[in-house]
């Protein structure tokens, strides 16, 4: 079978892959540039935190997202696998024991055992919750392995493509194109998030570190040498050109919450982009002909994308279906 995948975002090139390991003849397409040049998959933050989505996200999050940590695990793209940390200012420690309240797979940890785990924060919060079996992965990093993985395979992407460029000559089209998919997905929204890439030789993190607040929750994610990804918001918008001086200055703020040392931090980079979503905030895969569509990725591309690539490797080669995620049977 000759598939064509429109969108070299994580849910591309994962459907990429799975379909070539399956004997399908893939070509990818995408409109940037380059890789992640139109793609919000280059500013996710690379957390595979399924039991701490599990405070907000449906359960379906949390199950398919518990694969997603041995699928790039398999992948060789540099996975860290010690634990998430959520903490909570004293004043914010009922969010933290709410938060606990809605989740599982997590310990409780007292002010020495954070120092323990991550001598930065020592003497700064009293408790915190440890959920062990996460890990994190640097997104950027990411693609590109997977880009490389699939070029030893045999499959090139051409960038520059914008529209269906040779989808007709092909068996088969999964569209993967995000929020520009709306021309055909027209329960699609888009939800802004922005976020920060700062550099400290001060500040030392080994995991990432979720801290909770009632107006602005912040997670930071260390990516090695001193960076660290501050991130990030939700916001109801699809203007993905620019972040705001609101959000700036409240990641910030976030930042010196955790740690005033990080008041001294370089700011090398601020991105925004806007998350495509489904009114419930759930993927989808919807096959329309020789058309399957998965979207619907939320805030949660890397942790869904590996198990609902394997899911559209069966839909399309085998016509499988999969009601957690799909309308209809695609036989119907």
């Amino acid at each position: 079978m000759n598939v064509v995948v429109v969108g070299a975002g994580v849910a591309g090139l994962c459907c990429a892959f799975e379909l070539t390991k399956a004997g399908a003849s893939v070509e990818i397409i995408d409109r940037g540039a380059s890789l992640g040049a139109d793609s919000c998959s280059w500013f996710a933050g690379g957390m595979l935190a399924p039991w701490c989505e599990g405070e907000s996200a449906e359960p379906l999050v949390v199950s398919l997202g518990e694969r997603a940590i041995a699928w790039w695990k398999r992948r060789g793209v540099g996975l860290a696998q010690r634990g998430s940390l959520v903490v909570a200012q004293r004043r914010d420690e009922p969010e933290l024991k709410r938060f606990a309240r809605r989740t599982k797979e997590h310990e409780w940890l007292t002010e020495n055992e954070i120092a323990e785990l991550e001598p930065e924060l020592e003497g700064r919060f009293s408790h915190g919750l440890l959920f062990p079996k996460e890990a994190h992965i640097d997104p950027r990093a990411a693609l590109k392995s997977l880009k490389a993985s699939l070029e030893g395979l045999g499959v090139f992407i051409e960038y520059g493509c914008d529209g269906f460029a040779h989808t007709d000559r092909t068996d088969h089209v999964v569209d993967c194109r995000g929020l520009a998919a709306r021309d055909e997905l027209a329960d699609l929204r888009g939800v802004k998030g922005e976020m920060l890439l700062i550099r400290s030789s001060e500040f030392f993190l080994t995991r990432p570190v979720r801290l909770l607040h009632p107006r602005i929750p912040l997670y930071i994610v260390p990516r090695g040498n001193g960076l660290y990804m501050v991130g990030a918001t939700m916001i109801e918008s699809d203007d993905r050109t620019r972040i705001t001086a609101r959000s700036l200055i409240e990641l910030l703020q976030g930042a010196y919450s955790l740690h005033p040392i990080l008041a001294e931090a370089e700011v090398v980079e601020t991105g925004c982009d806007v998350r495509p979503a489904f009114p419930n905030n759930l993927p989808r895969i919807r096959r329309r002909g020789n058309t399957t569509y998965v979207n619907g990725f939320y805030r949660h591309g890397f942790l869904l994308a590996p198990a609902l690539a394997e899911w559209t490797r069966e839909v399309v080669m085998n016509n499988a279906y999969y009601p957690e995620v799909m309308d209809e049977h695609p036989m119907q």
